[in-house]
């Protein structure tokens, strides 16, 4: 509302968290997952398990519509691995969708003109060590640790040319943590003084870190924003100083802890005419949705249309009863899934 942007304003432009709504609270939203459209899931399954070390946590198939889900991750040890139901427990996960026949339209991995979808991240102890050993298994890639301006971080290209950034972790001797975790979805976005309280209130996400970048440096800013029980009792810096970002990289990498980065370029804000590509429009699909687990997926709902939030999906809509998917301020998708969820009660 006009508050938030007038707070805003006095905070010099930057966007503010905001405490979590009671409908937050009660349903405790926890991003569990980033979906990616993939063409061929052997191909990629086998990329992100052999180059990558992520487990097949869960994978389901769906005759009656045509397509597979594979849920890939990087738990720490002692958060169980492969088998079960991933809806069962509070993990990150990356969620590839695999469409059935061959006359499927091409995949679009994003990061062309007004593509929201920028990168998944992995974080290792050695950028440069991991990158080596990648181009020696003939992984490609968009930006090698030593070229352009920014040093240390490289950009691997996965088999469908997503980009998955690899950055550098610390503290993490003996912690455990797999040698490539999940760490990032970067998503864009156009109004920071939206995004920002829409996954901090609706959807109880704690913001951790934001940097700002003027026109001599690319002219943008960042948010990385983390589920509010990855980080439950723990007193994190304040955002907007240098230990914040610290802090992400020294408590939550090391302990495999994913962010969601928000990017915002300077002026999209007051260009009406601006809108992202969300991934879900041919001839520009690849990137589909995130997704939360809730404890009611119907009261959950009925909380966020209170709150104005508009829905691509109710869910009671379609055949797929109890999944919903609701749209945030740049019209992403954003499923919402019961957790304990089956998904064999679909078939």
């Amino acid at each position: 509302g006009i508050w938030g942007v007038v707070w805003s304003m006095l905070r010099g432009g930057r966007a503010v968290g905001r405490a979590m709504s009671s409908n937050a609270k009660a349903n405790r939203p926890y991003w569990q997952q980033t979906m990616l459209r993939v063409k061929d899931a052997e191909r990629s399954v086998a990329f992100y398990e052999k180059s990558l070390g992520f487990q097949l946590l869960s994978k389901w198939d769906f005759p009656q519509w045509e397509f597979s889900l594979y849920f890939m991750g990087t738990p720490m040890p002692g958060e169980g691995g492969k088998g079960g139901n991933v809806f069962d427990r509070d993990l990150v996960t990356l969620e590839l969708t695999h469409n059935w026949g061959e006359d499927q339209p091409p995949i679009h991995p994003g990061n062309k003109d007004r593509d929201g979808f920028g990168h998944i991240a992995v974080a290792v102890d050695d950028v440069y060590a991991a990158s080596d050993k990648l181009l020696a298994e003939g992984v490609e890639f968009k930006k090698k640790p030593d070229e352009g301006r920014m040093k240390g971080l490289a950009f691997a290209l996965d088999p469908d040319g997503y980009w998955v950034e690899i950055v550098k972790r610390e503290g993490t001797v003996d912690s455990g943590c797999p040698e490539f975790a999940l760490a990032q979805t970067m998503l864009r976005i156009k109004d920071p003084s939206k995004s920002i309280p829409f996954y901090t209130e609706q959807f109880g996400m704690r913001l951790l870190a934001e940097r700002h970048y003027g026109k001599d440096k690319g002219d943008f800013s960042l948010y990385f924003l983390a589920n509010e029980a990855d980080v439950e009792g723990e007193t994190t810096p304040d955002p907007t100083t240098p230990e914040a970002m610290q802090h992400i990289k020294s408590h939550l990498y090391p302990n495999a802890v994913p962010v969601l980065e928000l990017t915002h370029n300077h002026g999209t804000e007051s260009d009406s005419d601006f809108q992202h590509n969300n991934g879900n429009v041919e001839p520009r699909r690849g990137f589909g949705h995130i997704g939360f687990l809730v404890d009611d997926v119907y009261e959950f709902s009925k909380g966020l249309e209170g709150a104005g939030v508009e829905f691509h999906k109710k869910p009671d809509d379609g055949s797929m009863k109890g999944l919903a998917f609701c749209l945030d301020p740049d019209g992403y998708w954003i499923e919402i899934i019961n957790r304990g969820m089956n998904p064999e009660s679909f078939k």
